[in-house]
Parts: structure tokens; C-alpha cells; sequence
């Protein structure tokens, strides 16, 4: 199995994507090309990235990235959202962008988002009448694209992103029902709509072509609690159970490590380093203790 890195990694360098409301104003580190130095300075073997890290998505600069990402013997799967403007517009691509932008940097992968809008209380709204209808909308848009995926040889894979139950994302699959159309299972979002991690993973692996493998702590505070992001294996989420599933499944050859990690301080060059630490960290983990 491949060990491969999730851009939003290293967001606070400037990689991956802005969420949850809130924007990096500090210039990122890398461009692509230096980020692919750096993923074979940790030992990677490929990059999990979105438009933000590409900068330029025009088709002169995406053969470059090809071309790069093959003199580093570096997979390179290309994450998109249908609608991103909630958080980061730069990641919004239809499905036939999506496709035709994985098909260019060489990426078999386009792993969708979908951005659905739950009603409150989330914990309880699975296929409420809301969001079954705008699962129907995206099942729409992925059937009608999923020919031009096949063409180009790219599999389509929703994910279970932090809206979204792992029933909803198996009953948009099987109703899209393509050989070119999957799931990206992560193994932590489930906890965001209260739902248990491994449970989602048990449902979701057996559709999924590609996957985010995380690790969140949940810390018990004065008016609740909080679920926040760690390296890999030091946080609640059963990674070595969650590998194991995925690791059964064939059509998986590729773990991509997401790293979350909540650096409490708003200190720059602190919080650099302790992001970069929470990397090592989790690589050090999946090479030596899953064994990848």
C-alpha cells in the first residue's frame, strides 16, 4: 500500500483549502512544485491536493504538474467541491472540471465533496426531506457525468464530508450505480454529524476507491466538549481497526494521511512548526506501527 498526504496537512503553510469560516492570511510556503519536493523529503508517496495548491488550473500549467509529479514517482489524486463558496471558492468545480483537471495532472482520482446543507439537529436529520433532495440533485450531476469519467479513466468518489451520513453517501452511489463511481471514505468525519467512526468506515470502505485518514481527540470542557484534530494515533478516532478494514479492501492501494491538527497558538512560525511535527508524527505512525 502507497502512503500518500492530504494537503490540508499542512494548511497553516498555506496548502489544502481555508475552512471552517476561517481565511490563512499568511503567504504560503510552497508553490506545487516545492510542496511535491517536500512530500519526497518526508518519505511520501503521493499527494492528495486540491486547486488551491495547483495555483493556476489552466491545461499548460497542469501538464507541468504532471510531468513534475512523475520525475518524483509521486501519485497525485485531485480533490474538488461542488460548491465551496461557504469556505473556500477556489475548490468549486463542476464534475466535468473536476474530471478533466484530475485527467491532466494524471490523477485516477476525483474525490467530490458535495456540500449538502443539513437542518438542525444535525444528529438526527439522515435522509431528511432537505437533503434527500439535494442528494437527488447530486446524483443527477454525477450520473450524467460518470460516461466522461469512465472516458477518461478518473473514478468518481463522494465523500463522507463532514454533512454527510454514510447511508446518504451509499444510497447516492447506489443509485448512480457506475463502476466509475464510489466513495472517499474518511475516517473521522462521521464524528460530525454523531455518528461512530467505525461504523461509517464498515459501510462506506467496500464502495471506496480512495480515502482521508485522520485522527481527532475528543477533549470534555466546562459547556460540552471538543472533537479536534491530532497526529495520527494519538486521538479517539480507532485508526489501527479503521486501517484494517480499509486495508481489506483490493480496489484501495493508496492510504492518504489527513492531518487536522490544532496548533493553539496563533504564533506563525510556531504554528508551522507544530503543524510539520503532527506530520512527521503521523507518518512515522502509519510507516511503523500500520506497517505501510
Amino acid at each position: 500500500m502507497l502512503l500518500g498526504l492530504h494537503t490540508y496537512s499542512f494548511h497553516l503553510h498555506g496548502m489544502g483549502q481555508n475552512w471552517g469560516g476561517y481565511k490563512l492570511e499568511w503567504e504560503p510556503v510552497w508553490d506545487i512544485f516545492q510542496l511535491m519536493d517536500e512530500a519526497v523529503k518526508l518519505g511520501l508517496d503521493g499527494l492528495h491536493l486540491t486547486a488551491a495548491d495547483l495555483g493556476d488550473t489552466g491545461d499548460h500549467h497542469l501538464d507541468k504538474v504532471k510531468k513534475a509529479a512523475g520525475e518524483r514517482g509521486l501519485f497525485l489524486e485531485y480533490n474538488f467541491s461542488l460548491d465551496a463558496s461557504g469556505y473556500d471558492a477556489r475548490l468549486t468545480n463542476t464534475i466535468e472540471q473536476g474530471i478533466h483537471i484530475a485527467n491532466r495532472i494524471g490523477s485516477d482520482i476525483g474525490k467530490i465533496s458535495m456540500d449538502i446543507h443539513r437542518p438542525h439537529p444535525v444528529c438526527s436529520s439522515a435522509f431528511h426531506p432537505e437533503v434527500v433532495r439535494q442528494m437527488e440533485e447530486v446524483a443527477g450531476k454525477v450520473r450524467a457525468a460518470a460516461p466522461l469519467a469512465q472516458e477518461a479513466g478518473v473514478r468518481l468518489c463522494l465523500e463522507n464530508h463532514t454533512e454527510a451520513f454514510a447511508d446518504e453517501v451509499v444510497w447516492i452511489i447506489n443509485r448512480v450505480n457506475h463502476p466509475f463511481v464510489g466513495t472517499c471514505v474518511d475516517t473521522n468525519n462521521s464524528l460530525m454529524v454523531g455518528e461512530d467512526p467505525l461504523t461509517a468506515i464498515q459501510k462506506l470502505a467496500p464502495y471506496a476507491f480512495t480515502n482521508h485518514f485522520s485522527d481527532h481527540r475528543i477533549e470534555f470542557e466546562p459547556y460540552g466538549c471538543r472533537i479536534t484534530g491530532v497526529a495520527c494515533g494519538e486521538g479517539d478516532v480507532p485508526v489501527r481497526q479503521a486501517f484494517q478494514i480499509i486495508r481489506s479492501q483490493p480496489q484501495m492501494n493508496r492510504l492518504n494521511l489527513e492531518v487536522e491538527f490544532d496548533p493553539r497558538t496563533a504564533e506563525r512560525e510556531e504554528a508551522r512548526r507544530r503543524e510539520y511535527e503532527a506530520v512527521v508524527k503521523s507518518i512515522r505512525f502509519a510507516r511503523e506501527v500500520l506497517e505501510i
